[in-house]
């Protein structure tokens, strides 16, 4: 069966094709971040607006990557939260075009579950059970993955995510939009040990994760620095307070992947969303897994991001592991803007 996937969940349009026997045939993605870079963050009209010119240039790109016409596609899958709400209504209102048209099934999938099975799309892929770290935008979350749609939460952010955390430090540092991917640029420059910033939570009994503190620390380490410098923060500070801010976000995020190994027994993990991106953290945890006689899986590079190949392979491995009703064409949709990855296996009405 050959699915293709459409995710406008926010600020990415990307569109796939993936088969539930050969796996991915071809994606394509176009990315806002030109767009909303004069603005300092995403906004939410230009977004949507954005995602209804592209999304039909980005199918046909899709379908000829893929070698296939309209007609060879048998299922049709979107993200339908969380998200934007107009964003994802530009998504889930093509698709559900799609599907109706041709007399195809259309299949709401959750945008987190796509993170979430986005490495089983990677070479070697992990088998199941396995624990999985989930650092996209605003979430950041310990899950125990027995399955397909079998997810168990073990830990979760109580405030800001680490996305955020990256973000929101790089903003106080001046660093621009994204702020993620720019502070991680700049700490290569710097001296991780520089500025003594705290790890929040790390010595707690639970998984839970909090990094607003950690925002307020660099705020504070910055006006002390400016206020001892009349104003100044030289660009050695600057990248050392990024490297210093980096390893904090990073040495979080391991303490608590590592407890949750140990938690639940399990030798595997799996770290998918944005955030799996950052080199630091890649290199952290893979060194920390080996050393333990456990191994740690990534997805690939180009699919940490937001897009569609993730949505189309969540819709295959749902389709698998027999959790779509393939004869329901109704095309009855909603999108959920906020939808708890707890409720994944609820049928969306």
């Amino acid at each position: 069966m050959k699915i293709i996937g459409f995710e406008s969940s926010c600020d990415e349009t990307g569109v796939a094709v993936v088969c539930t026997q050969q796996g991915l045939l071809a994606h394509a993605l176009h990315s806002q971040i030109a767009m909303h870079q004069e603005y300092g963050g995403v906004v939410p009209e230009l977004a949507s607006r954005d995602h209804i010119r592209r999304v039909l240039p980005l199918t046909r790109e899709a379908l000829t990557k893929a070698g296939l016409s309209i007609s060879d596609i048998d299922a049709v899958a979107y993200t339908a939260g969380p998200g934007l709400a107009g964003a994802l209504l530009v998504g889930a209102s093509v698709a559900q075009s799609f599907a109706w048209a041709r007399g195809l099934p259309a299949i709401p999938i959750h945008h987190l579950e796509g993170h979430l099975l986005s490495p089983l799309m990677a070479n070697p892929r992990p088998e199941f059970p396995f624990v999985a770290l989930l650092v996209s935008g605003g979430h950041t979350q310990l899950m125990r993955v027995n399955g397909t749609g079998d997810y168990e939460l073990l830990g979760e952010t109580l405030d800001d995510a680490a996305g955020e955390a990256f973000d929101k430090t790089a903003k106080l540092m001046g660093l621009g939009y994204p702020g993620g991917p720019a502070l991680s640029k700049l700490a290569q420059q710097g001296d991780p040990g520089s500025y003594v910033l705290p790890r929040p939570m790390q010595h707690s009994k639970d998984l839970d994760f909090s990094f607003s503190g950690l925002k307020t620390a660099v705020l504070t380490r910055l006006r002390d620095i400016k206020k001892q410098q009349g104003g100044v923060v030289t660009d050695q500070q600057q990248a050392d307070l990024a490297a210093s801010t980096e390893a904090a976000i990073v040495d979080v995020l391991a303490i608590k992947a590592i407890k949750a190994m140990k938690q639940t027994g399990l030798r595997r993990l799996v770290v998918a969303g944005g955030v799996g991106a950052n080199h630091q953290l890649r290199s952290r945890l893979t060194s920390v897994l080996e050393a333990r006689g456990g191994k740690v899986f990534f997805p690939p590079l180009e699919l940490c991001t937001d897009n569609g190949a993730m949505i189309a392979f969540a819709a295959a491995m749902r389709v698998n592991a027999g959790l779509v009703d393939l004869n329901d064409h109704s095309h009855a949709f909603t999108v959920r803007p906020r939808w708890d990855l707890h409720d994944v296996c609820t049928p969306l009405v």
